[in-house]
């Protein structure tokens, strides 16, 4: 099974994330990642969803989704059209002998220090899935006291695009 980005455009009405989460559910399709948020548009929202599934089944949710009154419109996403991240927050233990290396560690991710305490040092960093399973992979070595992962967020590139910076 291949993993699908979906880009979900729905009014912004209570019970909207409700009703296209309960879609998924109802088909037996699991969702892997979800983000939810508003647009440019007070009256729109967009629902980031991650699923695995293969083509036949890909279409079949589509066509589905599409059936929902508070859908406006829905895009399948293919990673070279699109531009997707995602954001962690995480604490690491620390002791003063490890502090600089650490921190140099997660400076070569570019990953903000956003807390220091005299036991851990909380990082935020924003990118795409593989860099923020790998930060989080060298940060294991030290001890994870917590962290969060949003959602991907994700919108299509422009057809335009002469220059991008990732």
């Amino acid at each position: 099974m291949e993993k699908h980005t979906l880009s979900i455009l729905v009014d912004n009405h209570a019970g909207v994330l409700v009703r296209v989460a309960s879609l998924f559910s109802r088909r037996g399709f699991n969702i892997d990642s979800l983000a939810v948020g508003t647009t440019q548009d007070e009256h729109l929202s967009r629902i980031t969803v991650i699923t695995s599934c293969d083509q036949r089944e890909l279409d079949q949710l589509v066509s589905q989704l599409e059936k929902l009154v508070c859908v406006q419109t829905i895009q399948v996403l293919p990673p070279s059209k699109s531009v997707s991240r995602e954001l962690l927050l995480i604490k690491v233990a620390v002791d003063k002998t490890q502090r600089g290396e650490l921190m140099s560690t997660a400076s070569a991710f570019n990953a903000r220090v956003l807390d220091v305490t005299k036991n851990s040092l909380t990082f935020e960093l924003t990118g795409d899935t593989p860099k923020i399973t790998a930060l989080m992979s060298l940060l294991a070595d030290y001890g994870i006291l917590e962290s969060m992962r949003t959602g991907v967020v994700a919108l299509e590139r422009d057809t335009n695009t002469i220059y991008n910076t990732i």
